[in-house]
């Protein structure tokens, strides 16, 4: 059943979208209308809007929107329910418990005691003799018993049910371990731990919720780390180890590094701001969810081959973004808990202070690129610096210029007058970018449809229009009565027709908030794109009774019968 209709108003009314979103995107007012940076998707363009009329927003850039429910399931990864009670909570509210299919939400709560159940068994286990062996492994690595209570570290016994048995005994069933991801189906039908014979550190979320885990082996054996998949409470993409005690500590940067160990190292030596990537390579997903806590990220990847594939990436993905970043040359070591275990606190403290902006990185990058004892390579590294400077600010421009001016030999007027074309072009391809953002976004969705539902164009943006004055303006109701909603060429046309109808017939309303329940993200993003592209009409009526005849023209038209296609009786009775 669907939630109480008069909570869902109340719930509108003490949620004003702009307040849900602002702690996540910065927004700028203008007009009716606040625009950001997507946090769905990585650009440096404002591609982002909320509208405060319909209280809704929309992405002009990858298409993502909804209301201030779709928002909240997309940006903390919350089912509808458990959304819904995440805006309640912040409105003063309690949910209505009648009615409420939650069963979700149930299931993901019981992961999360599974979770939390499993981390203190594996932490127990550790401290006990028998555990002894994992313990010694953790003091090894030079971490104190103080930080191995505040990471909450644990040991995976070396058997194949421990963990099966301790949660049985709880009251958990197998379908709820494998949902959390804890054990395993074996072969011949039972079940097994996931984690055996391993130190084990558990993945806590920003609200301190024990989502997964990872797990090391003591030995040479294979393979050497396994890891939680992903599950209803847990993708792996979306979360950043040690963020749930960085976000508190980074206010001026976060400092970004390949391994648990390493953030483990890195906040017991009170560098209480860094952060990992989980058991996977760094993700969209997760810059865009440093760039909601902090303004500037140090990368401080190994220093080995693969480190330094991993940092070129990790550029790339913050190329699009308009977080500061710098990097470090790290030297004594591998990586940051060797160096700081091999020559202190301070000699790394003092490796992070001296770290290059990513302007100067760029551009050190590129001299080892280029030999620039030859006239063509010097030309090419210029060249290539100028498209650098483009996208930085008119001081660090001058600065850098009159650096390369000095150390090229090369007259400081020329290389402005090359970085003023590249800031041209630059400028023009950004305005070209952001057009065709707004004019795609209008064709995007009706040309995949129209492809889809062998549908025309023209039918698409018909039925695109009529839902948008059926919002918009709700008289025009009274033109639907004898037309049959089978006629438009989409299950999400006809469904939120349907929807709209129905709730206009019993005098309810139809803000964006009533259909979040009933629409899947997907859809509740093309109506958002709907209602973002719904112009005024100065004759809603009559542009709405030419969209219905389009609809019934494009109808007939499909499903019409040609002469060859009739039986002799059919053909015969055309003339009587």
């Amino acid at each position: 059943m669907p939630l109480n209709e008069s909570f869902l108003q109340e719930l509108k009314y003490k949620t004003d979208i702009e307040d849900v979103i602002s702690p996540y995107v910065t927004l700028k007012r203008r007009g009716s209308t606040s625009v950001g940076l997507c946090p769905f998707h990585n650009e440096k363009t404002p591609s982002f809007t909320v509208y405060h009329d319909t209280q809704s927003f929309y992405c002009f850039g990858c298409g993502i929107g909804g209301d201030a429910v779709g928002f909240i399931k997309r940006i903390e990864n919350l089912d509808y329910i458990d959304a819904v009670k995440l805006l309640a909570q912040r409105a003063g509210m309690q949910i209505p418990q009648d009615g409420v299919d939650d069963s979700l939400s149930k299931r993901r709560r019981r992961i999360l005691e599974i979770n939390r159940e499993s981390a203190k068994f594996f932490n127990s286990y550790m401290m006990s003799p028998q555990g002894k062996k994992g313990l010694d492994y953790f003091l090894s690595r030079g971490l104190s018993l103080a930080t191995i209570k505040h990471f909450g570290l644990g040991y995976a016994p070396d058997e194949w049910d421990s963990l099966l048995k301790y949660l049985k005994n709880l009251g958990y069933g197998f379908s709820e371990m494998l949902d959390a991801g804890v054990i395993k189906n074996s072969i011949n039908g039972g079940h097994y731990d996931t984690f055996k014979n391993r130190v084990m550190t558990p993945i806590i979320d920003v609200r301190g919720n024990v989502v997964a885990f990872g797990g090391r082996v003591l030995d040479d054996s294979k393979p050497k780390y396994v890891n939680t998949s992903d599950t209803l409470a847990y993708k792996k993409t979306n979360e950043l180890f040690g963020l749930n005690f960085a976000k508190d500590n980074c206010s001026d940067s976060l400092i970004l590094c390949e391994g648990y160990m390493d953030v483990i190292s890195m906040h017991q030596a009170g560098f209480t701001n860094s952060v990992a990537g989980c058991g996977t390579a760094l993700t969209a997903e997760q810059v865009r969810l440093i760039s909601r806590y902090t303004k500037e990220v140090v990368l401080v990847y190994d220093a080995d081959e693969a480190g330094q594939k991993a940092l070129n990436k990790a550029l790339r993905f913050f190329k699009d973004t308009d977080l500061k970043i710098r990097v470090p040359s790290l030297t004594g070591g591998k990586d940051p808990d060797e160096i700081i275990r091999m020559l202190g606190r301070d000699k790394f403290s003092g490796m992070l202070a001296g770290a290059s902006n990513e302007t100067e990185f760029a551009l050190l990058s590129l001299k080892n690129k280029y030999d620039l004892n030859t006239t063509r390579g010097t030309i090419d590294f210029i060249s290539e610096s100028m498209k650098i400077l483009a996208d930085t600010t008119p001081i660090e421009q001058d600065l850098y210029l009159s650096k390369l001016s000095n150390d090229l030999g090369v007259e400081k007027s020329a290389l402005k007058a090359q970085l003023e074309d590249n800031i041209r072009k630059s400028n023009n391809r950004r305005r070209r970018t952001q057009y065709k953002k707004i004019i795609e976004s209008s064709s995007r969705e009706t040309t995949k449809m129209s492809y889809q539902n062998n549908a025309s164009v023209k039918q698409l943006k018909a039925e695109d229009r009529i839902i948008g004055l059926l919002l918009r303006y709700p008289d025009c109701r009274s033109l639907c009565d004898g037309f049959d909603s089978k006629k438009l060429s989409s299950a999400f046309a006809q469904k939120v027709f349907c929807v709209i109808i129905s709730r206009l017939d019993e005098k309810l309303d139809t803000d964006l908030i009533n259909f979040s329940e009933s629409l899947t993200s997907d859809e509740l993003s093309r109506l958002s794109g709907i209602i973002a592209r719904n112009r005024e009409s100065k004759t809603p009526k009559k542009e709405f009774s030419d969209c219905l005849g389009i609809i019934n023209a494009e109808y007939d038209k499909k499903h019409s019968v040609s002469a060859g296609d009739m039986s002799d009786d059919d053909f015969r009775s055309l003339f009587k």
